[in-house]
This record gives structure tokens, C-alpha cells and sequence, in this order.
């Protein structure tokens, strides 16, 4: 591996794990005491479950980034992938906040099927540059429709 394309996962890396550290900042304190006390769906894994989960899944991203990245900068496909990733990398971390930091699963319900739609439109821009980059986020993809359908169900325990 180039130390040039070495920099770029690094980055890549930071930045995807970076977002999932902003996201943490309202979903740590929340769980042992609010989220603790929500009525969950039968489906509702383990706590335990997220923090690893999410690490594979930030890894799978920065990957996923360099390979679009390693295209060029040059080209207007690579460019709008990585607005668009970038868009739906914000938009995670936002659900955070919306879900654990206002405590609103309401609003995170919301925000998450926006969210599920900018990671479809990623994969699809994705693809246009990389298959592997677009396959990569697959699990990320399936992660969130289950997360989706257990906010959902949050979302109806607790009205």
C-alpha cells in the first residue's frame, strides 16, 4: 500500500470513528438511565451489541471511502460519492443527538428513514466508482433498517 493511500485511511478512519465518538457524546450518558427505562421491542439486542457493531461498521466505511477516494479527486463521480457520503455521515451522527440527546425517538424515527435514503443514494454513488466501495456498505445499510425497525418499535412502546 502507497503511504499516500495509507494517509488517506487513516483519515478516512478518524473521520468515520470520529462520528461515531460525536454520536456517543449523547448516547453514553443517556443509556443507563433514560434508554434503561424504555419499554424496547422483544428484537432489542443486548446493550453490548452497539459499541462493536458500530466500530465494524465505521472500519467498513473508511474502507469503503478510500477506495472511492483512490479514483481521484479529478473526477465529478468521486466527488458528489464522498458530498454524499459525507451528508449521510452527518446525518448519523445527528441521530444521536435527536434520539438520546432530546430523548425524542420521535424525531429519531424521523431523521433515521432520511438517513436509511442517504446511505441508499450513497451505495448508488458509490457504485458508480467502486463495487467494492458500494458492497461495503451493505452491512451498514442492513444495520439500519434494523435499527430503524427498533426505533420504530421504541417508538410505539413508548408514546
Amino acid at each position: 500500500m502507497k503511504l499516500k493511500n495509507f494517509l488517506k485511511f487513516i483519515f478516512a478512519f478518524i473521520l468515520c470513528q470520529g462520528a461515531g465518538a460525536a454520536g456517543s457524546v449523547y448516547t453514553l450518558p443517556a443509556i443507563p438511565g433514560w434508554y434503561k427505562s424504555l419499554q424496547k421491542p422483544f428484537f432489542s439486542p443486548p446493550d453490548w451489541v452497539f459499541g462493536p457493531v458500530w466500530t465494524l461498521l465505521f472500519t467498513l466505511m473508511a474502507v469503503a471511502v478510500c477506495l472511492v477516494w483512490a479514483k481521484g479527486l479529478k473526477e465529478a463521480d468521486v466527488r458528489k460519492a464522498l458530498i454524499v457520503f459525507l451528508v449521510q455521515l452527518a446525518l448519523n451522527s445527528f441521530w444521536c443527538f435527536l434520539f438520546f440527546g432530546l430523548r425524542s425517538p420521535l424525531y429519531g424515527l424521523i431523521e433515521i428513514f432520511v438517513l436509511w435514503f442517504m446511505i441508499l443514494i450513497t451505495i448508488l454513488q458509490f457504485l458508480k466508482v467502486s463495487r467494492w466501495a458500494a458492497g461495503l456498505l451493505v452491512p451498514y445499510l442492513l444495520w439500519v433498517s434494523f435499527a430503524s425497525s427498533l426505533n420504530f418499535g421504541i417508538f410505539l412502546l413508548n408514546r
